[in-house]
């Protein structure tokens, strides 16, 4: 028969005596870490009274003891093979069976479908998912040096945001299968949900995890419960839940766990309110270790990862890849529009190919997230094209991750900071994205944004301006912008940047928009063309013209800038002079000088325009020139083509140059 109380020693009690004192917690404190409602057995623990055995066990374990040195008398092994023989259930495969059979329906209807932003039906799972793929190393806690993130371009930070630095990927279900605790981490959007739903799918058809059942718990779903219940209890919960499958036998769900033929899956940790995720979170760490032959398999938002689960291991869902980006194209155009196949087929290559123009690398750094690149299928669906006004899309995706997101799900989350309204956020955010991108930084260290969280904060009605209450409210208000909106994330231990460069651009323009709109002065727009000669500018240029009411003045200055450069620099007027002569026998002059202006900007002809300014030798183009014209003039597509390639080819003629270069 097996021990149903341990005591301790009296070695045992001044080994965990020591524990708890390193631990500087009172007897109520460790009550809390072991979810006891008082800290009676606390107390008998220490007095070398008899206690619950699963009480004792846990108490050793929060203490980081071994239970059987702290023990009197420890008895051997738990066989709870002997405990299963009181039972009626001799052969636990058959049980398993009986179960998911009982259970069939109910996780298909919990975890066989989708709800997507902004589709009036669900969506079956098998239609839409994509394997994931789950980054073993956390990226947010790897040591580097501020100075190497510095040195990043745009499109490295691009490659540093999809973890494809030097990071090895493996397959979800791969390391679901590893990991017997698995905490699954990810950005806002990037499906951990739906990972979760797929491996309850994947176990009740017997293709994952085939000996075991699945239970799939909504975590906030459970804390609403508790308040209502008065106590964490997973157990208590779960057998609820079998009675709506018919099941009224308790016995047959803590057969199940103690056999170890149980897939726990629990999604959201990050959605339960502060005051309960403690308990949550304690909740499952004695429930894990009380079943440990089971495998679980938590969800949370990566900037919930400080909360730590013990025993677990954590990794993290990683962005699409390009292979995973066109699966889940073909996927998407297949399963929600209601073309025919063809038609269905042909507009997810045509979507592929037009994400991957230059001109559309904006919505290509978003598409590695599934429900921005969900978003994106859903625009070009419509359309047949992505919108040359990308704001209202940039603006869409922003209101998705400062709470339509959340609210879509019926999350509720945290204040951080009393008054802190939803616009208030995007004025923060844009004061940070304009001040870090006007320093020409994609990462900043966490003191830095906290600094501009502070100063931000101080601006507003009732305000604390005590310095250390302040403190506290800018690391609240950064806590909530990454773990809640997602907007600013954690690249590196203690640095941040935002989760998508586009991001970051976009809220620069809007700040400089904004700034102008409402002193009604130039200034932001003086400080934006002095920019105009940096190719990183360039976006914001695109996109400040895009959100103003009109866009003549800024084109204005940009004019006044570019006059102001020109007049500097004798090459370029020497270069000026030449294309408008070449021009002026033509009646039209600002297409001929644009079609010169284009071949002199060409990098493999610097040396033959030199020439030709110099020794003014443009008799060539001017004939080539000249042919192009009468072809365009007098035939098809095609002779213009062949003229266009004829011009190049004398321009580009490696001989022509050396003639030219003779004296």
């Amino acid at each position: 028969m097996v021990k149903r109380s341990l005591e301790a020693s009296l070695a045992g009690i001044e080994q965990a005596k020591k524990a708890f004192a390193h631990k500087g917690w009172t007897q109520d404190n460790l009550a809390f870490e072991v979810n006891l409602k008082t800290r009676q057995p606390i107390w008998r623990f220490f007095t070398g009274r008899s206690v619950d055995r699963h009480i004792f066990i846990e108490i050793c374990s929060v203490l980081s003891l071994n239970w059987r040195e702290i023990a009197a008398n420890p008895p051997e092994e738990f066989s709870e093979s002997k405990e299963l023989g009181a039972t009626e259930f001799l052969d636990i495969d058959a049980l398993v069976q009986q179960v998911r059979s009982q259970r069939f329906d109910k996780i298909q209807d919990q975890c066989g479908t989708l709800q997507l932003l902004d589709v009036s039906r669900p969506v079956r799972i098998d239609d839409i998912y994509i394997d994931v793929n789950i980054l073993e190393e956390i990226p947010s806690l790897q040591w580097l040096e501020f100075a190497d993130l510095q040195k990043f371009t745009s499109k490295e930070f691009d490659r540093f945001g999809l973890g494809e630095v030097s990071q090895t990927q493996i397959a979800g279900i791969a390391a679901a299968e590893t990991y017997s605790k698995l905490r699954v981490l990810g950005k806002p959007g990037a499906g951990k949900t739906t990972f979760l739903q797929h491996l309850a799918i994947q176990c009740n058809r017997g293709r994952f995890a085939a000996n075991r059942v699945a239970i799939f718990v909504t975590l906030r779903d459970f804390a609403d419960e508790t308040r209502v219940a008065g106590e964490f209890n997973l157990l208590n919960y779960i057998s609820k839940e079998f009675l709506t499958c018919g099941i009224s036998d308790p016995s047959m769900l803590e057969t199940l766990l103690l056999s170890g033929r149980v897939l726990v899956l629990l999604d959201g940790l990050d959605e339960v309110l502060h005051q309960e995720k403690k308990g949550v979170a304690n909740e499952i760490r004695r429930f894990s270790e009380k079943y440990q032959k089971n495998i679980f398999v938590v969800t949370c938002r990566t900037a919930a990862k400080a909360f730590n689960l013990r025993r677990f291991t954590d990794v993290e869902i990683a962005p699409f890849s390009q292979d995973q980006i066109v699966a889940f194209a073909q996927k998407w155009f297949t399963a929600l529009t209601k073309t025919n196949i063809q038609n269905k087929q042909e507009q997810a290559i045509e979507f592929i190919k037009k994400l991957d123009l230059p001109e559309n690398l904006q919505f290509r750094r978003l598409a590695v997230s599934p429900l921005f690149l969900h978003l994106a299928c859903w625009v070009f669906h419509h359309q047949n094209k992505f919108p040359n006004q990308k704001i209202a899309f940039y603006k869409q995706c922003l209101d998705l991750l400062l709470g339509k997101w959340d609210e879509t799900k019926a999350i509720e989350r945290d204040e951080v900071y009393e008054g802190f309204l939803l616009s208030q956020n995007l004025k923060l955010l844009s004061h940070v994205a304009s001040a870090t991108f006007d320093q020409g930084n994609y990462f900043f260290e966490q003191r830095i944004v906290e600094q501009y969280i502070s100063d931000y904060i101080c601006d507003l009605p009732n305000a604390s301006t005590e310095p250390e209450e302040l403190q506290l409210n800018s690391e609240g208000v950064l806590q909530t912008i990454e773990l809640q909106h997602g907007l600013l994330a954690e690249r590196v231990r203690g640095i941040f940047s935002f989760s998508y460069l586009t991001f970051q651009e976009y809220l620069t323009a809007r700040k400089i928009v904004a700034s102008y709109n409402l002193q009604t002065l130039e200034q932001p727009l003086e400080r934006l063309v002095s920019h105009i000669t940096e190719p990183r500018w360039r976006e914001i240029f695109l996109l400040t013209v895009a959100m103003l009411r009109s866009a003549d003045f800024l084109v204005l200055l940009m004019k006044q800038e570019v006059d102001a450069l020109v007049a500097q620099d004798s090459y370029l007027q020497k270069f000026l002079t030449w294309a408008s002569q070449k021009s002026f026998a033509a009646p039209e002059s600002a297409a001929i000088r644009a079609f010169y202006f284009a071949l002199a900007r060409t990098p493999h002809l610097t040396p033959y325009f030199a020439v030709v300014c110099i020794f003014d030798q443009g008799i060539f183009l001017d004939t080539a020139l000249d042919n192009l014209v009468m072809e365009c003039t007098i035939a098809d597509a095609h002779a213009c083509d062949d003229a266009l390639s004829y011009t190049l080819a004398i321009v580009q003629d490696a001989g022509l140059h050396q003639a030219l270069q003779q004296p």
